[in-house]
């Protein structure tokens, strides 16, 4: 039964009458507060965001590196060009580059303040704090990744209206390298939206 901040449990207890040992209905009872298991529900939804931070900073940091190696030189060219495709010839690109790294460097700065909402449980500050940073971040990340996207789709697909041709048919090799930067993006996406998820959750939980 449940009273106010508190559960109370009962537990039987037997006890011997006469000489038969015919048991009595008397019971002790054992009361947990409430607020101790919030505590717990909360220091288990911490130690999941602590996951899924470190997880957002590896594909956060694999769609920087990647994008930041993507160049390839075709093995022709004249006397006056050379055909090279590389990320730094893209303002989108360079501004996936440069949004990743932010990103990556909010999430691996952090990961302390999450692992402090695993010692206090009932920190409401701390998780406002991140949640309110994880948005920002999950702003940057998206932005990012939809701006790369749709880069890439011209690179692998052209556009007539506009004379974009599609280069992916010359350059396979740094088309292959975007894309996966691209979808490692996506990756740090989902993963922040699931901690702000989360966040949400344990907040509403105080």
């Amino acid at each position: 039964m449940k009273s106010g901040d508190s559960t109370t449990i009962d537990v039987p207890h037997h006890e011997a009458s006469g000489g038969g040992g015919a048991p009595k209905g008397k019971g002790a009872i054992l009361t947990v507060p409430a607020r101790q298991e919030k505590g717990g529900m909360r220091r288990g939804m911490a130690i999941i965001d602590v996951v899924l931070r470190i997880g957002a900073i590896m594909a956060a940091l694999a769609a920087a590196a990647i994008m930041g190696t993507s160049d390839q030189n075709l093995p022709f060219f004249t006397q006056f060009f050379q055909f090279e495709a590389s990320y730094d010839d893209m303002p989108s690109f360079q501004f996936f580059l440069i949004a990743m790294s932010l990103v990556a460097g909010y999430l691996v700065l952090s990961v302390p303040f999450s692992i402090v909402s695993i010692v206090r449980p009932h920190a409401s500050g701390i998780r406002l704090l991140l949640l309110i940073l994880d948005v920002v971040a999950l702003t940057l990340a998206t932005s990012a990744a939809g701006a790369a996207t749709a880069i890439v789709y011209l690179a692998h697909n052209g556009n007539s209206s506009s004379n974009w041709l599609a280069i992916c048919n010359q350059f396979g090799d740094f088309c292959k390298t975007v894309s996966s930067a691209v979808v490692a993006s996506f990756v740090t996406v989902v993963t922040i939206m699931f901690m702000i998820l989360l966040s949400a959750l344990a907040l509403r939980k105080h």
